[in-house]
């Protein structure tokens, strides 16, 4: 059995064994059927649920089920043990040439362990998104490392993955941003703007200094053109100048990070050439929009509630607890008939699936848009799902960071890149799920300890690679029999999980699953090396034995792959050595 994947090969084999005593099946049944990691050890490898899952289809017993299934497995060739435990699971217990044959598969396929098929799906994941009227801040900064993440895992597993960038460039808040454009552009010819502001509606919104630059640069550019002029002469092109300025800036930010998205994709674009129309077309062809009246919200009395005719998008159809409303009662449309266009566009460009990376503060958004993607996906079967991210506070000294001068009311994200690199941003973000809260610890994230994950996985990589750097190069032709110590084994069982871990992360969209599994692999090693410093059996390079310190090189060099796969997937960068 020299899978890559132990736990599919052996899901397989499950499959086969239920076959026989259970036949007929339906195949949602046995899509339930799991081989997963035991919790303890002492239970052995692994564990299937089965007999469980299969029993009341099967109109059987469970515990019977699970006896004919230990029966069956127990035959297995490198099954050592086979046993039923609580009110139907299975144990599986490995023989250690079954577990040591991995290590020839790590060493051939090298990164390539651990890739996915995943049947080539395309899948679209669109994440930071933020308004193009400033500088990225780091509440931007955990939507854009979970998404690009979330992408690169998505990728590993075999997924075809286009990242995506939607530019909200068709409100109101770009109309503002070039009218505090204007302001800068007025101060950058020595004029006072103070007249101009009074007129200007909700008052200068955007007062950053970020700003100061692209008014000079406008006064370059146009002189005293627009200065004193009607804002219709120049609205329009100060929009568009401040727009590409800022994606610039935003662009970059996003490179000194280490995202970088395959498309951007402009929401006015989409409005000026009919794609909201388009988009809403398709939902009324279906007789999914109507002109009806909403029940009141709930918590309000009559007195603050004016019921008025509105059309409607027949949500409730699809799972959501109220239908929506696409238009305003001046006729314009919603910004939900925008974003159900843009979901429309993607359905029209052939993304079956879809991920939108959202602030945790958009969650009430949810249930409408999956249940447009629903009705527009038709018989394409398309599906959203929502990964959404709390807030980061930036700590330092326990205390919260200040805002940012340049900003004024934010902490930017490249100062946070600046401060501790890019490399321990990115790890520390995915060391939580993105629907808790966190503080980014600027103290931790320089520590050189164990409290620091990425110090702590990049100087387990560092060390194997100084370890290699004094070794013969690594040989998946060499007998790995001579690896039997604990930690040795334990280091074993911890790299063969990560294919599955790969698999499993994938489909429940959850990129921290590999900072965890990088820290736990991170300790298995710092253990085996600390084992040898008291043990000098276990040592990796000892003259006096080759055929051992072959073996222990191959497993040395096999956990600096693994490393290396699952750093890249987290878009961490490995250390060569640490000073």
């Amino acid at each position: 059995m020299q899978d890559e994947n132990l736990f599919a090969a052996l899901r397989g084999e499950v499959l086969a064994a239920l076959e026989t005593l259970a036949p007929g099946l339906a195949p949602e049944v046995l899509a339930r059927v799991e081989v997963t990691p035991t919790k303890d050890p002492a239970h052995g490898d692994m564990a299937t649920n089965a007999a469980m899952i299969a029993a009341k289809p099967a109109g059987k017993n469970p515990r019977e089920l699970a006896a004919g299934l230990v029966e069956k497995l127990s035959a297995h060739p490198g099954m050592t043990k086979a046993e039923a435990a609580g009110p139907g699971f299975v144990n599986l217990t490995l023989s250690p040439a079954l577990l040591l044959a991995q290590l020839p598969v790590i060493l051939a396929v090298q990164e390539g362990y651990g890739q996915g098929t995943s049947r080539g799906r395309k899948i679209n994941v669109e994440y930071v998104s933020a308004n193009p009227t400033g500088p990225l801040h780091v509440g931007h900064c955990r939507g854009a490392v979970v998404g690009d993440a979330l992408s690169n895992l998505l990728a590993k597993a075999g997924y075809d993955v286009t990242k995506e960038f939607y530019i909200n460039d068709a409100g109101a808040q770009v109309l503002a941003l070039a009218r505090s454009v204007y302001v800068r552009y007025l101060e950058a010819l020595k004029l006072s703007p103070e007249a101009y502001i009074e007129t200007v509606p909700g008052g200068m919104q955007y007062g950053g200094a970020y700003l100061i630059p692209i008014g000079e640069a406008l006064a370059e550019k146009y002189g005293d053109e627009y200065a004193e002029t009607p804002e219709a002469n120049w609205l329009d092109i100060f929009r568009d100048f401040a727009v590409a300025r800022m994606l610039e800036m935003i662009r970059e930010d996003l490179a000194a990070l280490g995202v970088n998205h395959d498309v951007f994709s402009s929401e006015r674009a989409l409005v000026e050439n009919g794609g909201v129309e388009r988009g809403l077309q398709r939902l009324r062809d279906q007789g999914l929009i109507y002109r009806g009246i909403l029940e009141p919200p709930k918590g309000k009395t009559p007195d603050d509630w004016e019921p008025r005719e509105q059309e409607l998008f027949r949500a409730t159809e699809f799972g959501d607890d109220v239908d929506r409303p696409i238009a305003k009662s001046d006729g314009s449309y919603t910004y939900f008939a925008n974003d159900i266009a843009y979901h429309a566009d993607k359905v029209f460009r052939g993304f079956p699936e879809m991920i939108d990376v959202w602030g945790a503060d958009h969650g009430g958004y949810v249930k409408r848009m999956q249940a447009a993607v629903k009705a527009l996906a038709g018989d394409t079967k398309a599906r959203l799902d929502l990964v959404l991210c709390q807030i980061v506070k930036v700590m330092k000294d326990g205390a919260p960071v200040k805002m940012s001068k340049r900003a004024g009311t934010f902490v930017e994200l490249r100062d946070l890149i600046d401060e501790v690199g890019p490399d321990a941003v990115r790890f520390l973000i995915l060391m939580r799920k993105s629907d808790a809260q966190m503080d980014f610890d600027l103290n931790a994230a320089v520590a050189q300890t164990r409290e620091n994950p990425v110090f702590y996985v990049q100087y387990a990589h560092a060390r194997c690679r100084s370890v290699l750097r004094a070794a013969a190069a690594p040989s998946a032709d060499v007998d790995f029999s001579s690896l039997t110590a604990p930690e040795e084994m334990a280091l074993l069982r911890r790299l063969i999980t990560w294919p599955r871990l790969v698999e499993q992360a994938a489909e429940a969209r959850e990129p921290h699953r590999v900072a965890f599994f990088l820290y736990d692999l991170a300790s298995d090693f710092h253990a085996l090396w600390n084992a040898g410093r008291d043990n000098t059996a276990l040592r990796f390079l000892q003259e006096d034995k080759p055929a051992e310190t072959a073996a222990r090189i191959g497993l040395v060099a096999a956990t600096a792959i693994v490393l290396r796969s699952g750093l890249a997937v987290l878009g961490v960068n490995p250390v060569e050595e640490m000073r």
